[in-house]
């Protein structure tokens, strides 16, 4: 089976339905090689879209597996994010306190080390990965201008901003925000309310989701509300023939208008193949809103 692409946004960027996360690469394990034929084996899916950040430790692993076949960088497209800052961080660790920084000269630095790292001359998405309470969204906009007039990222985006967060940034960039990649499961559903999936669908812009699985809290729950979504997910299983939970789990955060497209965290590529599957699971209106109501406790009022 071989998934489709779609455009991310009105501005013209197409990423793959499903996008490859890398965020867990340091404990896979996998030398380059190996590596290289995991990201061959995924793009033969048709999953297209990379995604990583600078706090992930997954860019120069990536890179050097890109290396031994560099022919693959134009048939894909690389996300990268950056803005956190962990202690440690910089010359000799020097950082003490985990902090976030979206000043122009933290956004420059860190894509140039991404750039490095990814062994790549431009990235396609950059993402401010958190929201920064001393950010100046002018500056950032500048930071932006200037990097892409370089050439060196072709469109930017944020990640975790709430509506506010997003506006305001949106409303200083003339090219338009890309995405908005926020957390959201039939575990944690607070993004459904929070209104930043209208904010994308009014912006023409596609959210990426992260962590649609709950973090486990959905295939290995260990409390009374991962127990029953756990339920009735295996019970719409049944209903629709879908091959499992997780395809279960795609399908319904896909049913949104604001037609998401989600991450995958995983190596193995059984648990890929199985999940892009979710394409052809279509839920009832009463099967979605089953779920939703497994995870809230109570029947929609």
């Amino acid at each position: 089976m071989t998934i489709s692409r779609m455009p991310l946004s009105y501005h013209g960027l197409e990423v793959s339905q499903f996008i490859a996360g890398f965020w867990r690469l340091k404990h896979w394990g996998m030398s380059a090689k190996e590596l290289l034929r995991f990201i061959e084996e995924i793009m033969d899916l048709g999953i297209t879209t990379m995604d990583h950040a600078m706090v992930y430790r997954s860019e120069a692993p990536f890179g050097e597996a890109l290396a031994l076949q560099p022919g693959l960088r134009k048939k894909m497209e690389i996300v990268t994010k950056c803005g956190i800052r962990p202690a440690g961080f910089g010359p000799l660790g020097a950082q003490r306190t985990n902090h976030y920084d979206s000043s122009a000269e933290a956004i420059i630095e860190s894509v140039e080390a991404s750039l490095r790292d990814l062994r790549t001359d431009y990235l396609d998405v950059l993402l401010l990965h958190r929201p920064d309470y001393l950010m100046d969204v002018h500056e950032v906009a500048e930071a932006f201008a200037r990097l892409k007039a370089q050439g060196k990222v072709r469109y930017f985006g944020v990640s975790n901003f709430s509506t506010a967060q997003f506006g305001a940034l949106q409303n200083v960039w003339s090219d338009g925000l890309v995405t908005n990649q926020i957390e959201l499961s039939p575990y944690r559903m607070e993004a459904l309310d929070s209104g930043v999936l209208e904010q994308c669908a009014t912006h023409g812009v596609r959210p990426m989701l992260w962590s649609c699985l709950g973090a486990g809290s959905l295939l290995n729950p260990t409390d009374a509300k991962g127990q029953r979504l756990l339920a009735t997910l295996q019970q719409v299983r049944e209903e629709c023939g879908a091959a499992s939970v997780e395809q279960v789990v795609y399908a319904w955060v896909m049913a949104l208008p604001s037609r998401p497209v989600p991450l995958l965290g995983t190596s193995k590529l059984e648990r890929v193949k199985d999940a892009v599957g979710a394409v052809d699971v279509l839920l009832t209106r009463e099967q979605w809103y089953s779920i939703w109501e497994a995870s809230n406790g109570a029947s929609v009022p």
